[in-house]
């Protein structure tokens, strides 16, 4: 194309002119000669006296350029205008850490790495610590994605050999992360189908004349399947997360696109925080709580039955998940408050879509196979994340979803890697004697104030709570402090089995406050409508209101019914 249009423009260049008037050159035909210059200049490469191109190409007569005839002269300005002016390359934006937040994290692990450690603990739980902590910074400043800083984390611990390699990817064969990462493949299958938006548009059709109205209608439908199923994570994430998805999207609310606070942001929390409060309510409701039932015969030889435990906690959860969901509606709002026309804007998408079609069908069918498995798998022998994955089976099978859609799925494999690697690095502070060594001295200390039992009780309960921020696990947790603080109290005169009470429904409370305390927490952060900071600060703001509802009006309940 450069050659036909360069012999183009030089025929047309030195065609004779006609007689009479010479013809003078036009501005017409300056863009014409700058895009023939443009062209040749473009093959520079080979020279316009090649010999094999000679035959389109007159000679050149080495003239002073002012002597040339116009348009030539024109075109060796233009040309050298237009390599003057020549756009530099664009600017490569940088790829890497954000670096500040990365010297932050860093500098957290190095400085406590090089204070001596306290007498009692080892020096490999004190380093332990150290990068952990530092892994902590990294999660909330984010420097790199979530699961990049986690996996820098169990890096440092396989390289200071402060963890073997096999002891710090443990939590990888764990089944807590896995039956996260398969909510979301779940999530996918609703969202895919159409399953999702039907249910939403039902929800909508029924309540959403109002956000507030809608968000209810949710947290009360999850409280209801709470003591049928005891795995927070197949509840909140396998079968809500997708719901709200659905819900949100339908309401024209979605992550990364400025539409998060639609909706969206407020929905999430809510349906987050409110799922720590149903999991506290009932013995059967998240799987760590049998643990704290156990351990609380262990200690002070008093058993907790289920109807104990659901009376001890109704009136508390109940005040609990009406206060919560209004409080961050009016701190946290939806800029969607009111929709009148929702409802029948609902019904006319349901009409639209008509019958379920068999995709539908199926995913309805799989979920409910997997929400009866979690209901009696403890009858069957079977476990959630085997339930799960065979669901998933189900679905990949029929090709509801596919294999490459669960590879996309990166928010998944995301929070697998790093709520994996949190379990890990927690586990082994407990297992190196860290956490040990914190209740005693929690002990100790409490102990020696001589205060009256009300007050070493509560400053039990508030250092039981916050150093949740140390666990990705309300197992792992219970498991390191429950029988320590249970009998700490116990000695100070708190009556035992109110103390075993208020540790339990705690145990599931503390869940609330970070991205990664409870098995729920990871998959609604991992839909990306809340940002890490917000999460943390209405997680610590909601933990406080939580606190001042199980203890005031709680301990009224519970002075009323004889606990105390």
């Amino acid at each position: 194309m450069a050659s036909f249009a360069l012999t183009s423009s030089l025929n047309h260049r030195f065609r004779p002119l006609s007689a009479g008037r010479p013809r003078l050159h036009t501005p017409k035909s300056v863009p014409f000669v700058k895009s023939v210059v443009k062209n040749s200049s473009n093959d520079s490469s080979k020279p316009l006296n090649n010999p094999q191109r000679r035959d389109h190409i007159q000679p050149i007569t080495k003239k002073p350029s002012f002597l040339l005839p116009l348009p030539k002269r024109e075109s060796i300005i233009t040309a050298s205008a237009s390599a003057a002016s020549a756009p530099a390359p664009p600017h490569q934006p940088w790829q890497g850490a954000a670096i500040q937040p990365l010297l932050a994290s860093i500098a957290t692990g190095v400085i406590l790495w090089l204070i001596p450690a306290p007498s009692g603990v080892s020096r490999n739980a004190w380093q332990l610590l150290s990068i952990f902590l530092a892994t902590i910074v990294g999660i909330i400043t984010q420097p790199l994605p979530l699961g990049a800083v986690a996996l820098m984390g169990l890096g440092a611990c396989v390289l200071t050999k402060t963890l073997t390699f096999a002891a710090a990817f443990s939590a990888f064969g764990d089944p807590i992360p896995w039956l996260i990462a398969l909510a979301f493949f779940f999530a996918r299958g609703f969202i895919k189908t159409g399953l999702g938006n039907r249910i939403a548009y039902q929800f909508v059709s029924l309540f959403g004349s109002s956000s507030l109205g809608l968000g209810y209608s949710l947290v009360f439908s999850e409280a209801l399947l709470a003591p049928a199923i005891p795995s927070v994570s197949a509840r909140a994430g396998g079968i809500f997360l997708p719901l709200v998805k659905s819900l949100c999207v339908a309401c024209g609310s979605n992550a990364g696109d400025g539409t998060e606070n639609k909706l969206g942001s407020w929905l999430m929390l809510t349906c987050f925080q409110t799922s720590v409060i149903s999991s506290s309510m009932f013995l059967t409701a998240m799987a760590a709580n049998p643990l704290a039932a156990n351990l609380t015969l262990n200690t002070i030889n008093q058993t907790i039955g289920w109807m104990d435990w659901a009376k001890a906690a109704i009136v508390p959860g109940l005040v609990s998940l009406i206060v919560v969901p209004l409080l961050l509606y009016v701190i946290y709002p939806p800029q969607v408050k009111s929709s009148p026309d929702a409802p029948k804007l609902a019904r006319e998408k349901l009409e639209k879509m008509g019958p379920m079609s068999k995709n539908e069908i199926i995913m309805a069918g799989t979920l409910l196979l997997t929400v009866g498995l979690w209901i009696f798998g403890g009858v069957l022998n079977v476990d959630a994340v085997t339930a799960a994955i065979l669901g998933l089976s189900v679905l990949l099978i029929t090709g509801v979803v596919t294999w490459k859609e669960c590879l996309a799925e990166a928010v998944a494999w995301d929070t697998l890697t790093w709520f994996a690697a949190l379990i890990a690095m927690a586990g082994y502070l407990n297992k190196y004697g860290l956490i040990s060594w914190f209740s005693q001295t929690v002990v100790k200390f409490v102990g020696g104030l001589g205060l009256s039992w009300q007050l070493s009780f509560g400053i039990l309960v508030l250092l039981y709570f916050y150093s949740h921020y140390f666990f990705a696990s309300g197992a792992a947790h219970i498991g390191a402090m429950f029988t320590a603080f249970l009998s700490v109290a116990s000695a100070l005169g708190t009556p035992p089995y109110l103390g075993a009470i208020v540790l339990s429904f705690l145990s599931n409370l503390m869940g609330g406050i970070t991205h990664y305390g409870i098995g729920s927490a990871p998959v609604f952060y991992g839909a990306g409508y809340v940002p890490l900071a917000k999460w943390w600060g209405y997680g610590f703001l909601i933990s406080i209101v939580n606190l001042i509802i199980w203890l005031g009006v709680g301990g009224v309940w519970w002075k009323f019914i004889g606990l105390w």
